[in-house]
Parts: C-alpha cells; sequence; structure tokens
C-alpha cells in the first residue's frame, strides 16, 4: 500500500507519522489488502505440502470480496455486442443489439461499480478500526495492565464496557509479554445500563480457533439458570453454553466466581 498511510491520515486526520497511523496501516493491509492481494495474484494461504492431508469439514469460500467483484464480469456466454434482456415468463430472453460504444460504456460501469464496492468497502474498515477498534485498545490495555488484581494467577481480565472488541489486542499484548501467564476469561457486561448481566467468555487457543484455553466447567456446560447455580453453588447463574466456552451470570461477582471456579477445575 505505497500510499496505504497518506490516505489513512487524510481520513483520519491523523498525523501520517503517529503510531495510530502505523497500527491502522498494519491493521488494514493484514486485514483487507493481503488477502485480496493473494488471491488476485494466486498465492495460497498455506503452503501445499502443509495441507497434504488436510481436509475441510465444509465449503467456506462461497461468499468472498472477490467474489462479489468477479460477479460484475460478463459471464463467460455473454456477447458484448448484444445486451441479454428477461424474457416474459417462458425463462426465455431477448436479445438487444449494440454498438462498440454502448459495449465497452457497459464494461466501463462494471468497472466504476466494482471500484465502488472496493472502495466503500475500505472506507468501511478504516472507520471500523479508526473509531472502534483502536480506541478499544487502551480500554483493553488497562484491563490487562489490572488482570493480578482480579486474581493472583492473571487468568483473568476484567472490561467495564461491553461490546468492546478485544481479542485483536489482548494477543497482540500477550505477543509483547511472551513470558506472562496467558489470560484465560475474559468478563464484560452485557449492555451499558446498570445492572446489566455479565458474560464470562474463554480466550480461545489462537484468534481465529474455537478452541479455548480452558473451557468453563464440564458439569456446567448445557445447564441454565436455578439447575446452574444449584449445580455451581454460585448464585445468578444464567447459563453456560454446551461447549464452555461462554458464560453468563446476572452480576459481576457471579460471573467471577464461575470464572475462578473454572480455572481451578
Amino acid at each position: 500500500m505505497h500510499f496505504g498511510k497518506p490516505i489513512i491520515a487524510s481520513r483520519t486526520s491523523l498525523p501520517e507519522n503517529s503510531p495510530e497511523v502505523d497500527l491502522l496501516y498494519e491493521k488494514l493491509y493484514t486485514e483487507f489488502v493481503e488477502a485480496l492481494d493473494a488471491n488476485d495474484n494466486g498465492i495460497a494461504a498455506y503452503d501445499p505440502a502443509d495441507t497434504v492431508n488436510l481436509k475441510k469439514k465444509f465449503h467456506d469460500g462461497g461468499v468472498t470480496l472477490g467474489s462479489l467483484v468477479n460477479d460484475l464480469n460478463h459471464e463467460w456466454n455473454d456477447d458484448p455486442l448484444h445486451e441479454q434482456q428477461p424474457g416474459h415468463g417462458n425463462g426465455t430472453s431477448m436479445v438487444k443489439g449494440r454498438g462498440p460504444e454502448e459495449a465497452q460504456a457497459d464494461e466501463d460501469a462494471r468497472f466504476l461499480k466494482a471500484s465502488s464496492l472496493m472502495g466503500t468497502t475500505f472506507l468501511r474498515k478504516l472507520s471500523y478500526y479508526h473509531l472502534a477498534w483502536l480506541p478499544a485498545r487502551t480500554l483493553v490495555q488497562t484491563a490487562y495492565n489490572n488482570r493480578f488484581s482480579n486474581d493472583p494467577s492473571g487468568a483473568i481480565m476484567v472490561l467495564d464496557g461491553g461490546g468492546v472488541p478485544w481479542k485483536d489486542h489482548l494477543y497482540d499484548f500477550e505477543a509483547q509479554d511472551a513470558d506472562a501467564p496467558k489470560v484465560l476469561y475474559v468478563l464484560y457486561p452485557e449492555g451499558p445500563n446498570e445492572g446489566a448481566k455479565w458474560r464470562v467468555q474463554c480466550v480461545s487457543v489462537t484468534k481465529d480457533s474455537f478452541e479455548s484455553r480452558k473451557p468453563l466447567r464440564e458439569e456446567w456446560r448445557g445447564v441454565r439458570d436455578s439447575e446452574l447455580s444449584e449445580k455451581s453453588g454460585i448464585d445468578g447463574c444464567v447459563f453456560v453454553h454446551a461447549s464452555g466456552f461462554i458464560g453468563g451470570n446476572l452480576t459481576k461477582e457471579g460471573a467471577m466466581k464461575m470464572a475462578k471456579g473454572s480455572a481451578l477445575s
């Protein structure tokens, strides 16, 4: 992204040489540009030698940004000098002739649609990372630094606001603090209102993994409400997901007890 940093600085009004622009540049390249560029140049995400015995459980490539752009191209059997029009209820179509100039204008219009789609998506990503993701970094940094006040193990991190995008930042801070114990659970309220319920969410092994570092206790999984409170001995329990990756309690104190009880299991 040769002009990446100047574009980011211009759109965000941040100084081009600021660490915030550096963070946004790296994030946009990693999450947006790199995959599109690799797809356009035929570069696989994995080394083929590493995937010889790897089999997907399901197809995960049905709709991507690249595929949406590709949908704006002419079909293989389109005649650029003829315009396809819908038929009248019998599944057929009528063909309207057009000259080379009209065909080129149609090609240009398709390119502009694709360019608009890519540009709009890029700006939406930039807006999110600038206005939501970046401010969350300070909150997560504070919570990460204060985690030992929640439990001497440092395994429990508490965010006082709900909906904070914490995963990217947590893994980043842990990578910078490689010798420190890993965070196992993150607590946060479900909403901004006073009296909101609290969630306890397990940290996954990696950012894109569905495997938790330490799931909530097995005997709690799939159990709800009073039955869960009875099993756990913790008041106010709401639920624990069947896979154990997340649970809920009516209070912060209850969610903390759920996290501590699972950490000791």
